[in-house]
């Protein structure tokens, strides 16, 4: 299927196959809108509604859904909404017989806008945020740091998705800077704590993943159910001030050192689109429980393509820091979805799941500087550059992008970049 309704570069993100929602302001239109990604151009979606492209869809009312500035409601309809809205979505994008092309033109600025003319906002009103530590190649090495090679993963983590409840307060959209953070560290272990900006900031390469219909109070998801939720996903880092999560995280985890800022893309890919780039996850041994046992014969990993690069602040170009692939979790979406609901957790549109770092088996795919520099053990060399980090530095600019290859298309996420700013004064 090809789009003839705008030219689209075999190398764009954002192909007919893909068509990842968002939420922007134009010039045209100073309200927040929905919109969808073609190429280089962001179509209005509410525009579109108006003009009836998507009124023989049942269940919904598309001038109401994406006229509203959040992703959420439309979050809600469910896949077979989803569905019939991309059908609807690829026909007028490559049938030139589709009823609107007629009254439709590609300079129509009601209807199209250039991407760089776009301003991106959150997809959704977060509700709540869970972030999982969902790769077995993270967590080992991370263990061996802190624990020891014999014991590197905790007895739970082969059997379930562990995971903690974050907070949504503080997710921002890329391109929006944040300050280093301040809090307790203790970087002498035979004195007592010092309050200061973090000297070992970092970032986590992960994706996350966006709730749909949800469930109700009480009533666990199944593996297919939990699949049937997910809306779609996006880049997330997830930043991490590791001195000040290491004082404070016993005995019950994460807070201060995560909860200055977590940064995601602003395009939702759906898993409908990611469906032909499905590959099988890890072999999980032991066996799971039988409610995270997957007997589907649907593989349930995905082959997306990630990439870290940062911009140090004595550079003005992007380094190389990181290459993974999402098919290297051990828990997939569906596990770690249907695992969070499972004890009657009711899941609403627009809440947030974050995968936790993904890192490969090769030194390269590592997800973070904490395991590139082996806890600052050793420098992280930026190319031929002469420049190297052990951690992030004050003004340094950190990217992520991933992509699925198809035959001649791409199916990818954009790009989610942040700078860090100096610490303020507490």
């Amino acid at each position: 299927m090809q789009c003839n309704f705008v030219s689209v570069s075999p190398e764009s993100d954002f192909s007919i196959q893909n068509l990842p929602f968002g939420v922007c302001t134009t010039s045209g239109s100073k309200a927040h809108h929905v919109t969808v990604a073609i190429g280089d151009y962001a179509l209005n979606m509410a525009t579109l509604a108006k003009l009836g492209l998507f009124q023989s869809i049942k269940g919904l009312d598309a001038e109401s859904v994406f006229s509203k500035p959040y992703l959420n409601d439309y979050m809600s309809l469910g896949r077979s909404v989803w569905q019939a809205v991309r059908h609807e979505l690829q026909d007028f994008l490559s049938n030139t017989h589709n009823a609107l092309r007629s009254r439709i033109s590609a300079s129509d600025a009601s209807v199209v806008t250039p991407l760089r003319e776009a301003q991106m906002h959150l997809p959704a009103r977060i509700g709540d945020y869970t972030d999982f530590y969902a790769s077995r190649e993270h967590a080992t090495n991370v263990g061996i740091m802190f624990r020891g090679k014999d014991n590197a993963l905790m007895p739970n983590w082969t059997h379930l998705p562990v995971g903690y409840h974050g907070r949504a307060s503080s997710i921002v959209v890329s391109g929006t800077p944040l300050h280093r953070p301040n809090g307790q560290k203790r970087p002498d272990q035979t004195k007592p704590p010092v309050f200061g900006p973090s000297a070992r900031l970092d970032y986590e390469l992960e994706m996350a993943y966006f709730v749909g219909p949800g469930n109700n109070l009480g009533t666990p998801l199944t593996l297919q159910q939990a699949e049937e939720c997910i809306f779609g996903a996006v880049l997330m880092n997830d930043w991490s001030a590791r001195d000040i999560q290491a004082w404070e995280y016993v005995p019950l985890g994460p807070f201060l050192g995560k909860s200055f800022g977590t940064t995601i893309s602003p395009w939702v890919v759906t898993m409908d689109a990611l469906e032909p780039f499905r590959v099988p996850q890890p072999t999980q041994e032991p066996e799971p429980l039988p409610y995270l046992c997957d007997e589907s014969g649907s593989p349930a990993g995905y082959d997306i393509r990630l990439a870290v690069d940062i911009k140090p602040k004595e550079g003005s170009e992007f380094y190389p820091l990181s290459r993974s692939n999402l098919k290297y979790m051990y828990w997939s979406l569906r596990q770690q979805l249907t695992h969070h609901a499972i004890n009657g957790c009711n899941m609403r549109p627009g809440d947030l799941c974050g995968t936790g770092t993904i890192s490969g088996p090769a030194e390269e795919s590592f997800g973070s500087m904490l395991e590139l520099s082996w806890s600052g053990q050793k420098d992280i060399t930026l190319g031929d550059s002469g420049i190297t980090r052990k951690f992030i530095e004050d003004n340094d600019v950190i990217r992520l992008s991933g992509y699925c290859q198809g035959d001649g298309f791409r199916v990818g996420f954009g790009q989610c970049v942040g700078e860090i700013l100096p610490a303020k004064r507490a």
